[in-house]
Formats: C-alpha cells, structure tokens, sequence
C-alpha cells in the first residue's frame, strides 16, 4: 500500500502531504516549512500541542481542528485570528482533498488521559486511504472496531499502550499497515518499535518510520 505521504517526524508529530499538507500533534519541529493547510491536535500537552513548533508551520489561511473541550487553550495559544475549528469524537469534517474524523482517546488504567476530558484521535481519508491517527491512548471499548487502511499508534508505555498493547490493538481492527508512534524520545526507547513489529500479525505490514 502507498504510504510515501505519511511522515512521523518524531515522537507523535506527524505530516500527510498530497494536494494538501496535513500536521498532527507537531513537535519539536526542525524546519521553518510554513506549509501547513490544516493542522490537527489531539489533546493540549506539551508534546502535542505546542504553540512555537505550530509557528514553524503556519501560513496565514492554515486552519485548525482541535478537540472542543481545548476551544479556549487554543484561541489563546494560537491567536485570536486563527481559523480553529472544534469538534468531538464521532463527528466528522469535510474539507477540499480530505475528510476527518474524530475518535475517542484515553486511558483506561491510568489517568493520564482521562476519557472526561474529551480528547481525540483522528481518522484521516486522504488519497482513498485511511490514516488512523490514535492519539495518547489505551486499548478500549471505543477503538477496537476502528475501520482503517493504516494505524498510527502509541506504544511507549507509560502515558499510552506498550507495544504488546499496541499490538494487540492492531491485531484486532486487522489494518493493512501500522506505524509505531510516542517512543524513543519523552518515553519509550527505541528498540519497542522492533518489539512491536514482532508482534504484530504477519498480514500486517509495519512500517517503522519515524525521522529522528
């Protein structure tokens, strides 16, 4: 499956490019690229909603989908002339080359991510592909029957899955390809991106990608 499009830059930062540029959760960004058209945050930690990395890929006309329980934060962070757009899981956006839908994110054993808080992960349909983008999650109710073609998903452990968890997860909703995300930097070492590979289903194709 085509996936060239699909950038992880590092940690849970991630960029789409086709006839539009898509950011998600971008973070510790190394380039003044200005070239986001749309721009996607999961939930407002530091590592995924940061107002400078988000500075080094806006243009004017960018426009931004946050969750709604984080409509404040943004507006603040992001100035009150930014184009954001809210939402909350289940609802989805139609924008020109792409559609967008919210899902449920959170933890169900611990409480770094509480399901009250409203948080999202996000499926992406750009290029008739679906790109599933988990968010800081756990293995829930929620998530299990996420229809995609290709999983970003978390497995440092900690905040998130582990990469047993993550595989787990993957090897339920049965996707063609998954992308190990959220390790080797603010926790999760490198070597869980091989651990999860080996136990993922071998008719999933897993793709470590992450730049740096």
């Amino acid at each position: 499956m085509k996936t060239d499009f699909i950038e992880l830059l590092t940690h849970s930062s991630i960029r789409l490019t086709g006839d539009v540029t898509v950011y998600c959760d971008p973070f510790n960004i190394r380039n003044e690229s200005h070239d986001a058209d749309l721009v996607l945050i999961t939930h407002d930690h530091y590592d995924h909603f940061s107002p400078e990395d988000i500075a080094r890929i806006r243009k004017s006309d960018t426009v931004f989908l946050v969750p709604a329980a984080m409509e404040q934060t943004a507006k603040k962070a992001l100035g009150k002339n930014s184009l954001i757009m809210t939402g909350e899981a289940g609802e989805s956006f139609n924008f020109e080359y792409l559609d967008v839908t919210m899902v449920p994110s959170y933890n169900v054993n611990k409480q770094f991510h509480p399901r009250s808080a409203g948080w999202v992960g996000y499926i992406v349909r750009m290029d008739d592909i679906d790109v599933y983008i988990a968010g800081d999650t756990d293995i829930n109710d929620d998530i299990v029957n996420v229809s995609c073609d290709v999983a970003m998903v978390p497995i440092g452990g900690t905040y998130t899955m582990t990469a047993s968890e993550a595989a787990d997860l993957i090897n339920q909703i049965g996707c063609e390809v998954a992308i190990p995300t959220h390790y080797g930097s603010v926790t999760g070492s490198e070597d869980m991106a091989e651990e999860f590979r080996s136990l993922v289903d071998s008719a999933v194709e897993v793709k470590v990608i992450k730049q740096y």
